[in-house]
């Protein structure tokens, strides 16, 4: 009896050891991740954030939630199933509407965030503690969200930019590589959800992002002709000189025709050599010889009148 006595009282000591063991053991085995790049704001407010835990943002948070974050690895749901928009409410998004984590849910534009680039290939570093299956959905806030406002449904497109399923734990991480989408610009949120299909749970982060500000266009101005004012006379064409015989001829000019021009037409006479019987000048010859011959002959018959 003592022998049996002595064995009963050492299976109850070392079953009293194993079962905290085991609790304890069960514990960080639920406990699975969330994205550390870019940074989720329940890791970056917790005391592995290091230097982003002390931020503003941080620390509002922290008051909010009325304790640390030091449970960051474990923001999930179980049985969703898929359901993610019935499951978890407007305005609680970020901590999956778990009052645990109610701190991650405060409209903020001072968030610890990553600069990103639209268009580019981003690799997301998800930090986790055990191997799942599973499949991870990445969606990015609509062009205009404001970061001022509570974050809904409505501020993310109904289906993700990217989906990866059963990638490789390396490293202690999940690296997840998605092309962003090339609208955006300024501050948004990064929103994962990681739903499992080896245990019953489904993960929900948000990770603060921003993007560089769109460059405006650039135009150049484009010189305007200013026009000239109205009545006064524009510069005539130059007048050409013929060597031949012939009428003269303007230059035919590209200016357009102008009514409000006060010059009158010159009318002075072109010079132009002379040739014997052609010509406008002929004629004007012809009859200033006729002229002079008649004045001679009129004037010689008068003389010899007197004298008779």
């Amino acid at each position: 009896m003592p022998r049996m006595t002595a064995h009963r009282t050492a299976l109850a000591a070392l079953a009293a050891v194993s079962l905290p063991l085991t609790v304890w053991t069960a514990g960080p085995a639920q406990a699975h991740g969330a994205p550390t790049d870019p940074v989720s704001r329940v890791h970056a407010c917790s005391p592995d954030g290091g230097a982003r835990a002390g931020t503003a943002a941080c620390r509002a948070a922290i008051a909010a939630n009325g304790t640390s974050f030091a449970a960051w690895d474990n923001l999930r749901i179980a049985n969703v199933d898929g359901r993610d928009r019935q499951t978890v409410p407007d305005g609680e998004l970020c901590s999956g509407g778990l009052p645990a984590y109610r701190g991650v849910d405060l409209a903020r534009t001072d968030w610890p965030s990553t600069r990103l680039t639209p268009g580019a290939t981003m690799t997301m570093t998800y930090a986790s503690t055990i191997p799942h299956t599973g499949t991870f959905k990445l969606f990015l806030t609509r062009p205009g969200y404001d970061p001022a406002k509570p974050l809904t449904w409505s501020d993310l497109p109904s289906r993700p930019f990217a989906e990866i399923k059963d990638p490789a734990l390396t490293g202690g991480a999940y690296r997840l590589r998605a092309k962003l989408p090339s609208d955006r610009s300024g501050r948004h949120v990064l929103y994962t959800i990681w739903q499992n299909s080896s245990t019953p749970d489904t993960y929900y982060s948000c990770s603060d992002v921003v993007f560089p500000q769109a460059a405006k266009e650039r135009v150049t101005p484009t010189a305007t002709p200013t026009p000239a004012p109205s009545g006064t006379a524009k510069a005539k064409a130059p007048v050409s000189v013929s060597p031949s015989p012939g009428p003269r001829t303007a230059a035919p000019s590209t200016a357009a025709p102008s009514t409000a021009s006060a010059a009158a037409p010159d009318s002075t006479p072109v010079a132009s050599t002379p040739t014997a019987g052609s010509g406008p000048s002929a004629p004007i010859v012809a009859g200033g010889a006729a002229a002079v011959l008649v004045l001679t002959g009129g004037a010689a018959l008068a003389l010899r009148l007197r004298r008779r």
